[in-house]
């Protein structure tokens, strides 16, 4: 099977392609050649990319499957199908199943399940602590042997300092970073929002942004003390953008990430207490979000990641207080980044392919995201003009909690392609 894409606008910068002209024939899985005006006739399909931007696979290292033992919200198998229409490639599930994946056993379930029925790329962590505890480390090697990418508690902070240096200490043998949720629980306590003096208006316990800063400086240090890998994921302060800046120029081995929810909405925009955007790390000010931007432009934060969270509508309907963090995020990441970072300017294509692909490619090492000859053919091609009206009858995850349903959008996958075989095809006119 030969597939050509015709008059693509393509960015990649890892071969220096910015915004040029070129047709791409794929030939079975690979990349068989990438120039301008290849010829029709070499191919059996042809994709018509005239105005369409075509970059490397999007990846999303902060995805929730929920399976095992939630599938009811979303299952390996629905949460790819998600992520094919948002245009990702590829995406890194954390371990805060039930039960976790703290097992080489859990870690070949999650490959098997996936090569039999996802149909992205789908990468799983191995939990730090068993039973996501905090206390006792995994067996992580024999995860890594089984498949496991990298290690994450996340959803709980390790709290207790030894334990995660032990975990940082037992990882700088292999080169592999610990996914690090960063807030301290003692601080979080009861909090469901951002403390200001909104949260006490609305009558709701704060969690403020020292919660997160403590740990990331915590982190900083052990890594320092242990020559160990740290990723602070969904980072939302903008102390904590300062200290990774800062970590970084002393050549600490630190990446970190953003959501789109982050660089896109504040606290107020909670309103009358609407639970689709409640999360942790709870959203926060502008001053925050506009540190975040920063920090993806100058590269201290390396990565957009979507920390795509399914609940069901009955769980999202309680009180805020007591409702459950986290929205879905794949399918709107590409619009939001658009508008909240690109801004729609051509010339910041490369920020995108950056942070939605070859950095997140290169934190985790999955050889996945570039266009050169002889690659695997993961490539996400993007209409970055179509405009519609976001509704939740079009959200292909099991989950319909976001808080941009009813929001005009700009910007949508038109095809993702895995491995050289068309996973979506965007149906929106």
């Amino acid at each position: 099977m030969k597939l050509l894409i015709k008059n693509a606008i393509v960015n990649d910068p890892i071969n220096n392609i910015d915004n040029e002209k070129l047709d791409i024939l794929i030939e079975n899985n690979i990349i068989k050649d990438i120039s301008k005006n290849i010829d029709d006739s070499l191919a059996d399909d042809i994709i018509d990319a005239t105005n369409l931007l075509v970059v490397p696979g999007l990846i999303d290292m902060h995805v929730h499957l929920r399976e095992p033992g939630q599938e009811g919200k979303e299952s390996i198998k629905s949460g790819s199908m998600a992520a094919a229409a948002g245009g990702f490639t590829s995406i890194a599930c954390m371990a805060n199943t039930n039960p976790p994946i703290d097992s080489a056993g859990q870690v070949k379930y999650v490959i098997l399940t996936a090569i039999n029925e996802a149909i992205v790329n789908v990468f799983p962590y191995g939990a730090v602590t068993k039973n996501l505890g905090g206390e006792l480390i995994t067996e992580m090697g024999d995860m890594l042997a089984s498949g496991a990418i990298a290690f994450s508690d996340d959803g709980r902070n390790i709290n207790r300092a030894d334990t995660m240096r032990r975990a940082l200490e037992y990882l700088s043998m292999y080169d592999k970073p610990i996914i690090v949720h960063a807030e301290d629980e003692n601080l979080v306590g009861k909090g469901s929002m951002h403390e200001s003096t909104l949260s006490r208006n609305l009558g709701l316990h704060g969690i403020p942004r020292e919660a997160e800063e403590i740990i990331v400086a915590r982190d900083i240090l052990l890594a320092r003390l242990t020559n160990g890998r740290i990723h602070i994921t969904h980072t939302s302060s903008k102390g904590s953008v300062e200290l990774i800046r800062k970590a970084k120029s002393e050549g600490i081995k630190i990446t970190a990430d953003t959501t789109p929810h982050h660089i896109s909405l504040v606290c107020t925009d909670i309103g009358d207490y609407d639970t689709n955007m409640k999360m942790r790390p709870p959203l926060r000010e502008d001053s925050d979000l506009k540190a975040l931007i920063k920090g993806l432009y100058d590269g201290t934060i390396d990565a957009i990641a979507t920390d795509h969270a399914p609940h069901s509508e009955f769980e999202k309907s309680f009180e805020f207080n007591i409702a459950p963090n986290g929205i879905i995020g794949l399918e709107t990441a590409i619009p939001i980044v658009l508008e909240n970072l690109i801004n729609y300017k051509k010339e910041n294509y490369k920020t995108l392919v950056n942070v939605m692909s070859i950095n997140p490619n290169n934190i985790l090492g999955l050889n996945r995201a570039n266009l050169s000859k002889g690659s695997i053919a993961d490539i996400t091609i993007i209409d970055t003009d179509i405009e519609y009206i976001y509704t939740k009858e079009m959200i292909v995850s099991k989950s319909k909690n976001s808080p941009y349903i009813g929001k005009k959008m700009r910007g949508k996958a038109a095809y993702t392609i895995v491995s050289g075989k068309v996973v979506y095809k965007n149906k929106i006119k």
